[in-house]
């Protein structure tokens, strides 16, 4: 009998840690109108990060992406005095992309965090979740 035994690795799915919807809008419509969700809902943001032309300036080619980082007060302070290396996690992001001629609007679902910071109960990343799902679904 092997004293140690690999264990395959458990894959995660798209869904497991991100909510993934398709627009009619144009990119930068997108984007607008996530930055316009965002104030809505009361959430901060904190930068928008253009990949493509970051990358475009290193001379690599890549299809539109944008990060848009934001965050809520409340649910950080929740999260952060639960265990700060949560942090690593933040702020959440909420990415426009084109992907195969499409433009997708993807945000980051934070009940990710309860699998790995068992401090974070499931309810508590659901509240955080549901924001971002509202935003990414008026965003829409």
């Amino acid at each position: 009998m092997e004293k140690y035994k690999k264990q395959e690795a458990q894959k995660m799915n798209v869904e497991d840690f991100a909510y993934v919807v398709e627009t009619e809008k144009s990119f930068d419509s997108a984007v607008v109108s996530v930055l316009k969700a965002v104030e809505k809902k009361g959430w901060a943001l904190f930068q928008v990060y253009d990949i493509q032309e970051r990358l475009a300036a290193k001379g690599f080619k890549h299809n539109a992406l944008k990060i848009i980082e934001i965050c809520s007060g409340k649910h950080a302070d929740t999260f952060l005095n639960r265990n700060r290396l949560i942090s690593l996690c933040m702020p959440c992001k909420i990415n426009v992309l084109e992907e195969n001629g499409k433009i997708k609007i993807i945000g980051m679902k934070p009940t990710m965090i309860s699998e790995f910071f068992p401090e974070i109960a499931k309810e508590e990343a659901e509240e955080a979740e549901k924001d971002i799902i509202e935003i990414v679904d008026n965003a829409r």
